[in-house]
């Protein structure tokens, strides 16, 4: 239950009588979206973020970052209500239901699928009594800085417009439509029961007429349809189980982060939303990272979803085309190369959180894990029965080349580090996954290669690691050669089958990672006060590393340890599934940008070891 005190864009009086933004949980927020772009929309009902009309583009609603003056758009109860939200079913229609003295209200609302434009709807049913409602409309493009122009268009279809430069959108609505006040728009309504009230918000190009009026209803009601014959393609890992709504909702989480035309997935939603509070681990997440693509890949094969693997492949593809020499971390969604980060002033940051980034400064690093990420993927696509083609496999090829030639090289690890590159110990280990993926499509898959040449390479790198990559007191892997620090990535080094999960290194490993990173029973990915980022020391629990040890303990016998940490993340999660990137155990609230592909997608691997756990356990 919540009772409703305004989103991000809503404001108190300070200790000196000065108004001061209140800003809302991230785990308050909600995410709706039409695999173009999404918006986050806070329990009390402000969608406080926006970009419009890709992930990527520039943001009409920044309040998240701000306050309401970059830009909002709330629906509520004028009165303090009691609030709860939902999903409707397997879909990303968002149902937030308000209930106040005099009544209750459902507010349906989504960014519909099956059309070609970017829309948001949101409807408002009067279930019981008399509900007066709310809505105030502050539209700012750029990030929040630019003002439009606003005016009412009478007529058949009364609407009102926002334009400023190449940008415009119209807000239209079954009742009266908002009124000017200074720089927004104040609409007041009242909805009694069994009454329906729609409003709409749509983009386009300002050179361009607005778009015509859509049935509200049929639009919401269609949209969600599409999301719940998506979920219905789900495989067994995601019925029946025990985690089987997490995986499902997770899946659509992906889903909804994916780029319907290009395939592309965005690391997250949004940028800009903390690790730190009040810190500068600020970073843009709504980019394609190669990292995340793989893995998005041998999920969507784990669930079923083959048709959605096949063109993730393509867009991989596409991506690293050209000289390997050329291949980035990260893409644009629709392969961009360019993404220079600067940071926008202007934007006070979450929570005070400075500076705010646009752009990604980590596309320029050198990443020794992200082709073996991409070599292991494509190899359990083969295998998973999408076949090569006569463009695929020669470019995979041309990549184990420039692997082959590079792999001796320091870089900056799986966590991007900002200070000197290493050799991490991650890296050289996938390193070591993309030969052996080369030699298996050629012993393997009939395919052609010099696979004794990357044998060779291959078992060279393996003895290299163990020979520097393990400290000799502790007999544990180590986080880069030159130093007894660990670091969470090393779980991952048995699920790229360079030892076993129950291999003695490994499981001193582990040893050593809960010695040393556990928080509160949750996993950091390094400790930062002794590492080599560049950045003020200081993060937390990282929610992905933290599944990887789920999984980790489900596949080196640790059952019930593996159940209970998944259960303690799963109730982590916020009020409708989501997961962002981090967890405050102190402050017990979500950090970082949201919803985080990588989480959702590390607790579908967990959920499906622990399937198999048990799975072996009913065989024996």
């Amino acid at each position: 239950m919540f009772r409703r005190a305004g989103g991000a864009g809503s404001r108190r009086a300070d200790e000196h009588g000065q108004d001061a933004p209140v800003t809302s949980p991230i785990e308050d927020y909600a995410l709706i979206g039409d695999c173009h772009t999404a918006a986050l929309v806070d329990r009390g009902g402000s969608i406080d973020w926006l970009c419009l009309p890709r992930f990527d583009s520039t943001s009409c609603f920044a309040a998240l970052l701000g306050d309401e003056g970059n830009g909002r758009w709330s629906l509520g109860p004028v009165e303090t209500a009691t609030t709860t939200r939902r999903y409707a079913g397997h879909s990303m229609v968002l149902v937030t239901r308000h209930e106040v003295v005099s009544g209750v209200v459902e507010v349906r609302e989504a960014m519909p699928m099956g059309g070609r434009r970017a829309d948001v709807i949101r409807q408002v049913r009067g279930i019981s009594g008399r509900v007066t409602m709310r809505q105030e409309l502050v539209v700012r493009f750029g990030y929040g800085k630019v003002l439009p122009w606003v005016r009412r268009v009478e007529g058949d279809d009364e609407l009102l417009l926002a334009s400023a430069g190449p940008d415009a959108v119209v807000l239209r609505s079954s009742t009266d439509l908002p009124e000017a006040r200074g720089r927004r728009h104040v609409g007041i309504f009242d909805v009694t029961a069994g009454d329906v009230v729609d409003l709409s918000l749509t983009w386009f190009p300002s050179h361009r007429e607005p778009p015509p009026r859509e049935d509200a209803t049929e639009r919401l009601l269609a949209t969600q349809r599409w999301w719940s014959r998506w979920a219905e393609r789900r495989g067994d890992v995601a019925r029946g189980g025990p985690h089987d709504e997490a995986v499902t909702r997770s899946l659509l989480v992906l889903r909804a982060l994916t780029h319907e035309d290009t395939g592309g997935i965005v690391a997250a939603a949004t940028t800009s939303l903390p690790e730190q509070p009040g810190g500068e681990r600020n970073w843009d997440y709504r980019y394609c990272w190669l990292r995340d693509a793989a893995h998005t890949l041998e999920a969507l094969m784990l669930t079923g979803y083959h048709h959605e693997a096949a063109e993730w492949r393509h867009w991989l593809l596409r991506a690293v085309a050209g000289s390997p020499d050329d291949v980035q971390i990260m893409y644009g969604l629709a392969g961009e190369r360019e993404l220079p980060e600067r940071e926008l002033d202007h934007l006070a940051g979450y929570g005070g959180a400075k500076p705010v980034r646009i752009g990604n400064g980590a596309v320029a690093q050198y990443q020794a894990d992200v082709l073996g990420e991409v070599m292991v993927a494509l190899d359990a696509a083969r295998r998973d029965g999408v076949a090569e083609d006569e463009f695929s496999w020669p470019l995979q090829r041309a990549l184990l080349d420039y692997v082959g030639r590079n792999w001796d090289r320091p870089d900056s690890g799986i966590w991007e580090m900002r200070g000197p590159e290493q050799h991490y110990v991650h890296g050289r280990v996938m390193v070591w996954a993309a030969l052996d993926r080369g030699v298996r499509a050629v012993n393997e898959g009939g395919l052609e290669g010099p696979a004794d040449r990357w044998e060779e390479l291959r078992d060279r790198v393996e003895q290299e690691i163990l020979q520097r990559g393990v400290d000799p007191e502790r007999g544990c892997f180590v986080q880069h050669y030159g130093t007894r620090e660990v670091d969470a990535s090393l779980l991952q080094l048995p699920q790229v089958g360079f030892c076993a999960a129950d291999d003695p290194t490994m499981l001193a490993t582990v040893a050593a990672i809960e010695e040393d990173l556990l928080q509160d029973g949750l996993v950091l990915r390094y400790r930062t006060g002794s590492s080599s980022d560049g950045l003020p020391p200081g993060e937390h629990p990282f929610l992905a590393c933290c599944f990887w040890l789920v999984e980790q303990y489900a596949r080196s016998g640790r059952g019930e340890d593996a159940e209970a940490l998944m259960e303690r993340l799963l109730s982590l999660r916020n009020d409708v599934g989501l997961l962002s990137e981090e967890y405050d155990t102190v402050e017990g609230r979500q950090l970082g940008n949201t919803p985080q592909a990588l989480s959702h997608l590390a607790l579908v691997r967990a959920a499906a070891a622990l399937r198999a756990r048990t799975t072996d356990d009913l065989e024996r």
